[in-house]
C-alpha cells in the first residue's frame, strides 16, 4: 500500500494516469504530453510500474504503458477497511458510513 501512495503522491503520475484511463499510449506519445525530460518521466513510469498501477509492453523500442484499475480499487477497498468503511455497496457511494459525523 505505500507504493500505491507514494505513486499517487505525485501530480504528473495522476496524470500520466488520467490519460492512461482514455486509452493505452505509448511513452513517447505520454511525454509529448509533458515538458518534462524523459529521465524523468522514465522514473515516473517505474514508480508506476512498481506500484502495480500500469503495465507496460515493450514492442521494438516503443514501450505501451497500460492502466490497472483493478490493484487501484483493491487498494482503496484494502485502506478504508482499516478504517472501517465498506466500500463494497453502490458505486460511487461508501456504504457503512455514518454521514452525520
Amino acid at each position: 500500500m505505500d507504493k500505491l501512495f507514494k505513486a499517487l503522491s505525485d501530480p504528473t503520475r495522476r496524470r500520466i494516469l488520467q490519460l492512461l484511463r482514455e486509452r493505452d499510449m505509448t511513452a513517447g506519445e505520454l511525454a509529448d504530453r509533458f515538458t518534462l525530460g524523459k529521465s524523468t518521466l522514465s522514473a515516473h513510469f517505474q514508480v508506476l510500474r512498481d506500484a502495480e498501477l500500469v503495465t507496460s509492453t515493450k514492442s521494438g523500442t516503443s514501450i505501451t504503458y497500460r492502466l490497472n484499475l483493478s490493484v487501484l480499487g483493491e487498494a482503496l477497498r484494502a485502506f478504508a477497511a482499516e478504517f472501517g468503511l465498506n466500500l463494497q455497496g453502490e458505486p460511487g457511494r461508501a456504504s457503512g458510513v455514518d454521514r452525520d459525523v
